[in-house]
């Protein structure tokens, strides 16, 4: 039987001055957060002064980039929204057909709705480029901004055209992106050079999609019967996790040299890289393992009676379910790895944070306390991607049912 909805005013009373207690500790924490509120919009809007983050904007994104390059940024970027608006039509457009065959067609939804499901999924990237685009000193970053979108609803509008056969081989751009994109960027400037959030988002990006498959299969050797194998990840998984990542950061630029000869070594970059990879595949390891642990085991007992193969098993069975399971702290370990980028800060990298620290060094910035305007800045930037890591992840959640069934 269904009850009627509350009105607010009853479920104000309800939920927040339902006695004394409650009437005590709303009022103590509406004035709080009131104050918290109210000096940080009397910060933003009233005393700070963010005219030295508008003098370095570019720098805090692009780092030193040469100038006359930063078109090859812009064509990465287009190219990036084509690919990710080819990629969301062919698989929206795959989701309506599969929805036809099961007799439940998808409604379609009118125009506004669609943008205020976009706004209301990537909002915090969207005000941060509202922020970005309203600091900017030329109509330039307008320009660009405008072409990226138009880029993405263009892509989308064809990938919902292409017959199903073409839609499939368009899955591999992704994959194919990177490769082609990495060597264009270089071009101009080696990427032990690069810096800002450029850097910060190679880094994490790379890192993270390298250290799942190497946590996944420490997770699986460990769980290995064969001796050897099974060593070997626990001293790796055990090794990594008790070694704090600022050591490995170090080790990985500084203490090499003093084992390999410096022409032997990779770029600085790819040390560094390595280094996130592999501590943070020894936590994914274990993240793995729980979530390998959390399968029942009459799903495997099921597996067997059918005769499947181990390895099927595994692939078919017991991964997509433990996978699952994870999800949430998988991302959170993601997240994490996001922000220790700002580690490499400590061995002379331009990224975000050693921005931060520079810029109110400069001549027209020194000794006048800017400091906190250029950190909150960055930490806005980290933020953005931390809370859309996050909520991607609860919308990936809800689609699978995590913790519902």
């Amino acid at each position: 039987m269904s009850t009627a909805p509350m009105s607010p005013a009853t479920w104000v009373r309800h939920n927040l001055f339902r006695n004394r207690r409650d009437a005590i500790t709303t009022v103590i924490a509406a004035v709080v957060v009131g104050w918290v509120v109210f000096q940080t919009l009397r910060f933003v809007f009233g005393t700070a002064r963010w005219e030295v983050v508008r003098a370095n904007l570019t720098l805090f994104l692009v780092g030193r980039y040469p100038a006359d390059e930063q078109w090859r940024i812009v064509a990465v970027l287009i190219a990036a929204a084509a690919v990710a608006g080819l990629v969301t039509g062919v698989l929206t457009k795959r989701r309506r057909r599969a929805a036809i065959a099961d007799d439940a067609p998808l409604p379609p939804l009118p125009f506004a709705r669609r943008l205020g499901l976009i706004g209301a999924r990537y909002w915090p990237a969207l005000v941060l480029l509202l922020v970005l685009l309203l600091l900017a000193r030329t109509s330039t970053p307008w320009v660009v901004a405008g072409a990226v979108i138009v880029a993405a609803v263009v892509g989308r509008l064809v990938g919902g055209a292409l017959p199903p056969k073409v839609g499939i081989v368009l899955y591999a751009l992704p994959v194919v992106l990177p490769f082609v994109a990495l060597p264009f960027l270089t071009g101009p400037l080696g990427w032990d050079d690069w810096g800002g959030m450029m850097l910060t988002i190679l880094l994490a990006t790379v890192s993270m999609i390298a250290c799942f498959p190497l946590g996944l299969l420490l997770a699986l050797g460990r769980r290995s019967t064969l001796p050897a194998l099974r060593g070997l990840s626990i001293g790796v998984i055990e090794f990594f996790r008790g070694v704090p990542l600022v050591a490995l950061v170090l080790m990985s630029d500084v203490g090499l040299g003093f084992f390999f000869p410096r022409d032997a070594l990779p770029g600085r970059v790819v040390r560094v890289t390595i280094a996130f990879t592999i501590f943070t595949a020894a936590y994914v390891a274990e993240i793995v393992r729980g979530g390998l642990q959390s399968v029942p085991r009459g799903q495997t007992e099921a597996a067997q009676a059918l005769g499947l193969p181990p390895v099927r098993m595994m692939a078919l069975v017991v991964l997509p379910q433990a996978l699952r399971n994870v999800i949430p702290a998988l991302v959170g370990q993601f997240i994490s790895l996001f922000k220790d980028t700002t580690l490499v800060f400590i061995i002379g990298f331009l990224d975000v944070l050693s921005v931060a620290d520079n810029v109110i060094q400069q001549p027209d910035f020194r000794g006048q306390g800017l400091f906190a305007e250029s950190l909150v800045f960055a930490a806005a930037l980290f933020w953005v991607g931390a809370y859309t890591l996050s909520r991607e992840s609860q919308r990936i959640e809800r689609r699978l049912g995590v913790g519902s069934r």
